[in-house]
């Protein structure tokens, strides 16, 4: 008898493939996640879960899912998953780490760029009629070549970033709990504390997981630190950045600008006062939007959960943990 599989949105056909070989699978069609209500529902009778960041997985959800074995996160993130409690209850805990790297260091970088040099400001300003000559003053941005970048956090992302600044020639320091010796080496980067990072640092990008450490991180407190002319990049996860500190400090001048492509929450309502200011640009969460990235990612997160449903140590297990309890 074939397993039972939950698929909470419509992924890319050759992860829905490999599924279909070995389980029965039910795909929710729809453009927006499940409501609750029905993801709760959809469960009771599954063994095997292919989550997005938009599911809340937790003791809830568990405790109606009397037969689920794992749930395959497609993401690298998983912090929409109570992973103690999966852990607790014998459910194995998958992500997609390392297929998406290169293609979020891409999209932090194009961010960067766009927010530097006023892409977005320059693109409206020309639709709407508004240019009517050169001038030495029209839409004055921030020089990328030769600036200083501060890396928050030094992992596959972080460290993808801080190659393609090389090549702007950027001097490049992070912060991080653990210090990367071998990346200083060969990218020349230097290891700082968290407040000399945003003191001189020309751009601030940030790539650490959400945990309740690193929650509202970004603060207060921390924006005050920065330069007038520095610029914030998020293309972690929203809730790192406390989003009315940030509109304060842009709104007075106390930043240059942000780019954004995770919010809190997401999508914004929009009556975020963010959505109103010409020095941020806004995306809708596309850090690994590339039609090869998330194929391999709907491949990955397949492939872990079939491992999982066949009883074998999927190659993505996030709660190693969950082995202790295995039967």
């Amino acid at each position: 008898m074939k397993s039972k599989v939950f698929v909470t949105r419509i992924i890319p056909e050759e992860g829905l493939n490999i599924l279909r070989e070995m389980a029965d699978i039910k795909v929710w069609q729809e453009e927006l996640p499940p409501p609750r209500e029905v993801l709760l529902k959809e469960v009771e009778e599954v063994d095997g879960l292919l989550s997005l960041l938009t599911d809340k997985i937790d003791a809830e959800l568990m405790d109606r899912a009397k037969k689920l074995k794992i749930v395959s996160n497609y993401a690298v993130g998983y912090d929409n998953i109570d992973l103690e409690e999966a852990t607790k209850r014998g459910i194995m805990v998958t992500n997609t780490p390392g297929v998406l790297t290169e293609t979020t260091a891409d999209l932090t970088f194009a961010l960067l760029m766009a927010t530097a040099r006023r892409i977005v400001e320059g693109d409206k300003f020309v639709r709407a009629g508004k240019w009517k000559t050169w001038g030495p003053m029209l839409l004055l941005g921030q020089d990328i070549y030769g600036a200083t970048l501060g890396l928050i956090g030094l992992g596959r992302i972080g460290y993808a970033v801080a190659k393609r600044a090389k090549g702007f020639d950027m001097k490049v320091m992070y912060y991080d709990q653990v210090r990367n010796e071998k990346a200083e080496q060969e990218l020349g980067l230097e290891f700082v504390t968290l407040e000399k990072l945003l003191k001189e640092s020309d751009f601030v990008s940030i790539h650490v997981p959400l945990t309740p450490q690193t929650r509202h991180l970004i603060n207060e407190k921390t924006l005050s630190l920065m330069k007038k002319n520095a610029i914030l990049i998020n293309t972690a996860r929203g809730p790192i950045v406390d989003e009315k500190a940030l509109y304060e400090a842009l709104v007075n001048n106390r930043i240059a600008g942000a780019g954004l492509d995770v919010m809190d929450p997401e999508p914004p309502s929009m009556d975020n006062p963010l959505l109103r200011l010409d020095n941020v640009v806004l995306l809708p969460h596309i850090g690994s939007a590339s039609v090869a990235t998330r194929t391999k990612m709907a491949i990955m997160a397949a492939e872990n959960l079939v491992a999982g449903l066949k009883g074998e140590i999927p190659p993505n297990l996030v709660n190693k943990d969950v082995l202790k309890n295995r039967k």
